[in-house]
């Protein structure tokens, strides 16, 4: 059986996810686990918290098996960082899936690459969804089940096939003393005029997710560079930035207030790609697919 090749990212937490989520088997975790444990090194190395005792091609030929594809392999990228350093990235993985070979091909925006119907399948984060393609209206975007019907068919052939249970939220925070209130929800936003702190690559995100009329007498500022944002929103006073427990929120005196929406990795499909794979005589394999990634996911995700 031909793999079903599909996109995933490069690096970061959203590439860990998926492949714990498509780790079914324990010879398939063994490899996950030293995918991600190589990454993870990698990455302290490039931001210089760690020292490699060997040079990037070196360890880059110690680390791939480009002969066996049940073997990690891996590529190299320019960091942004200082000095743009050369790093370690994943390249492509097949692991079986339901019984369906599946070959994970690492890209730098997955969705763009199923946008340009490089990919049937791919895993994002559905962030980038919102921010480039879920159509702006004056209501708020309340539910993630709803991403799919903001999505203007003359736009993409990319949909959200299900999220993969990685939640994190952008949530809406605030100084409780500077407003007398620790009510941080909707109807404070509402009501709301002034600045309000975001992360300027969330800006149409946070359009979507509020809604335009919300933001009506809303000015969106952005942080320093070099300020980090929880920072930033604290001397501004409000503000939305992603959470997990809202601990350095707190660390600097933010009250956590309403959770406005889930940010999550998601599978997603392109409609068109898939047809014609499926007229292929590959409908089954992709199903399966499908099916196995959505299996007991814990997910605020439509699931199809």
């Amino acid at each position: 059986m031909e793999p079903v090749t599909v996109a995933v990212p490069r690096k970061g937490r959203p590439l860990e996810a998926v492949l714990d989520r498509l780790a079914g088997h324990p010879d398939a975790q063994r490899v996950v686990d030293d995918v991600t444990e190589t990454l993870r090194r990698e990455k302290a190395v490039t931001k210089g918290n760690a020292t490699a005792a060997a040079g990037v091609y070196e360890r880059l030929a110690e680390y791939s098996d480009p002969a066996d594809p049940y073997r990690p392999d891996y590529t190299l990228l320019r960091d942004d960082r200082e000095g743009k350093p050369r790093r370690i990235v994943f390249d492509t993985l097949t692991l079986d899936v339901a019984g369906v070979p599946v070959r994970l091909v690492g890209r730098e925006e997955p969705f763009r690459a199923l946008r340009k119907h490089e990919f049937a399948l791919g895993f994002d984060s559905a962030d980038l969804v919102l921010e480039e393609v879920v159509g702006l209206r004056g209501e708020p975007l309340a539910t993630i089940a709803d991403v799919n019907e903001r999505i203007d068919p003359q736009d993409t052939d990319v949909r959200v096939v299900t999220g993969i249970g990685d939640t994190v939220y952008h949530t809406l925070m605030g100084d409780a003393d500077a407003f007398d209130t620790d009510a941080f929800d909707r109807a404070f936003l509402d009501a709301y005029e002034g600045p309000l702190c975001i992360s300027p690559r969330y800006e149409r995100l946070v359009e979507a997710v509020v809604g335009l009329e919300a933001l009506d007498g809303v000015e969106f500022v952005y942080p320093e560079e070099g300020v980090e944002e929880e920072a930033a929103i604290a001397e501004t006073g409000l503000g939305v930035y992603l959470t997990v427990t809202g601990s350095t929120a707190r660390e600097h005196g933010l009250t956590l207030g309403e959770r406005l929406f889930p940010s999550e990795t998601v599978l997603m499909e392109n409609a068109s790609e898939v047809s014609e794979l499926a007229a292929d005589g590959e409908a089954e394999a992709l199903e399966r697919v499908r099916e196995a990634v959505a299996e007991g996911v814990d997910t605020e995700l439509p699931v199809a």
